[in-house]
């Protein structure tokens, strides 16, 4: 069971969310607006994961969006709106949202979508060793920790995944579709913009101590400074 905030202020849509995550038995919860939606922050630990509307009447959904990221770090953001500009969805990919989905929506592809987010929130090693080593890098997959010699490097649920999946087998190209599967959702059959802004995050954060190639057409590879450039 996961606790999960519905942020919507459409009364209908709303309750028709929250009754259909209870089905499923998760402990959710409506907010009208995004006032109340941060009041839910200030208990520990606010929730496991936030659906976002970005038409609220109090304030700006991306900058809720941000707002929501910083007071909870570790929860998933998936923001629903109506909204289907490329724009839109950068933004909130970069506000700190993981998903965005369109309205209209079919509940089957929330839930799945959903459950899939919550299941990589919590991700186990399945027996593989806990520590990555690429250049000065460790990544520590049991406490999910990536240290380089300045110190921990702050990086969201998704990043962290994300950056795994590249430091496995360094200097192995991996496809788009590949990494959508296994770090998003292996069903996941809309836009991967979602990917290339978490790319850019991870080259923000991780500066030169690994590069992330862009493969044209196909998709990236995670190399080591001190090794041989390709």
């Amino acid at each position: 069971m996961a606790r999960i905030v519905v942020i919507e202020d459409d009364p209908a849509i709303g309750g028709r969310l929250v009754a259909t995550l209870r089905v499923l038995g998760h402990d959710s919860q409506w907010c009208p607006d995004g006032a109340s939606a941060l009041a839910v922050t200030e208990r520990r630990p606010a929730a496991d994961l936030f659906l976002v509307d970005l038409g609220l009447p109090d304030i700006d959904g991306f900058d809720l969006c941000r707002r929501l990221r910083e007071r909870a770090p570790d929860a998933v953001l998936v923001v629903l709106t109506a909204r289907t500009g490329e724009m839109d969805v950068i933004q909130a990919l970069e506000c700190g949202a993981d998903d965005y989905l369109t309205k209209p929506f079919r509940l089957a592809e929330l839930q799945a979508r959903v459950t899939a987010h919550l299941r990589r929130a919590a991700p186990h090693t399945n027996g593989s060793a806990p520590h990555l080593r690429v250049g000065a890098l460790v990544i520590d997959r049991s406490a999910r920790r990536c240290t380089a010699p300045a110190g921990e490097v702050e990086l969201r649920p998704r990043e962290f995944d994300l950056l795994v999946r590249l430091a496995v087998r360094p200097g192995q190209a991996v496809s788009r579709e590949d990494l959508m599967s296994d770090v998003w959702d292996e069903n996941w059959f809309g836009p991967t913009k979602t990917l290339d802004v978490h790319v850019a995050a991870l080259r923000r954060k991780l500066g030169d101590q690994v590069r992330i190639t862009t493969l044209r057409q196909f998709g990236y590879r995670l190399e080591d400074p001190t090794g041989p450039r390709p």
